[in-house]
């Protein structure tokens, strides 16, 4: 049977609580075997983790997320050093740079990514990586900072950032953005990426599917991303498959 893995998916959030087990059930049986939720804030760790431990299919990772500056403190850094040790993540996550919005802080985005990726280094944990109009200020803090590698969540940035990511031991995460016809530009990239280089993913219950904007985004929707893949690429779904898996488990170390 066919075996995939969600690498960026938030199904710790409230609005799942309603149907979350059903959804864990529906994706066993689409093969989504293995579901990484990435941490946010310090407040919903311990709820994060909770939920994981109640299903096989859940790994926790656990960040401070570079679009939440207001809810960290120096003190999150502290207590994510101590859970790092205690709960041993599968990645440090969500972390990394957002210079989208225009009140954002970049000296405080740096600081608080330097902090984290000096964690990760301690911890030789790969790290789960949100970047949006700062790709070239990230390569050169992952280049400063080198970790064991990782994953660039919704990568969208160029075939030569993709390159560069790529030579310091990193993934590129693809979403639902590729299931809308409109995304030429992702859609070329992601036809020319090497597939040792692509894993799959939702970012549920955010980025959602082509003709599904009206509905919750679900890990149930990865075998559709996978289908959208395979058409902009010469590879079949299984081989898709197995490979954007066995990309996945590597660099997360699943087993």
């Amino acid at each position: 049977m066919i075996n995939l893995i969600d690498s960026h998916c938030h199904l710790d959030f409230q609005l799942f609580d309603i149907d979350r087990a059903d959804i864990l059930a529906h994706c066993q049986q689409l093969g989504v075997n293995h579901i990484v939720i990435p941490g946010v804030t310090a407040d919903k760790w311990e709820r994060l983790l909770k939920i994981c431990d109640q299903s096989e299919l859940l790994h926790p990772a656990l960040g401070l997320h570079p679009l939440f500056m207001e809810h960290h403190t120096a003190e999150h850094l502290v207590d994510l050093k101590k859970l790092i040790a205690a709960v041993e993540p599968i990645a440090i996550g969500e972390i990394g740079l957002d210079f989208y919005l225009p009140s954002h802080d970049k000296q405080a985005q740096i600081d608080l990514f330097t902090a984290q990726l000096k964690l990760a280094q301690s911890a030789q944990l790969p790290v789960l990586l949100h970047v949006r109009k700062a790709h070239d200020q990230t390569i050169n803090l992952l280049k400063s900072h080198r970790v064991v590698g990782g994953i660039v969540h919704a990568f969208n940035g160029s075939l030569q950032q993709a390159e560069q990511y790529t030579k310091l031991g990193f993934l590129l995460g693809v979403g639902g953005v590729i299931t809308h016809a409109k995304a030429t530009r992702l859609r070329t990239i992601f036809s020319q990426l090497p597939i040792a280089s692509i894993v799959l993913e939702t970012d549920a219950p955010d980025m959602p599917l082509a003709e599904m904007q009206d509905q919750k985004n679900t890990p149930e929707n990865i075998p559709i991303i996978l289908a959208s893949l395979a058409n902009i690429r010469s590879e079949s779904e299984q081989d898709l498959a197995k490979i954007t898996t066995d990309n996945a488990k590597r660099i997360l170390n699943i087993k």
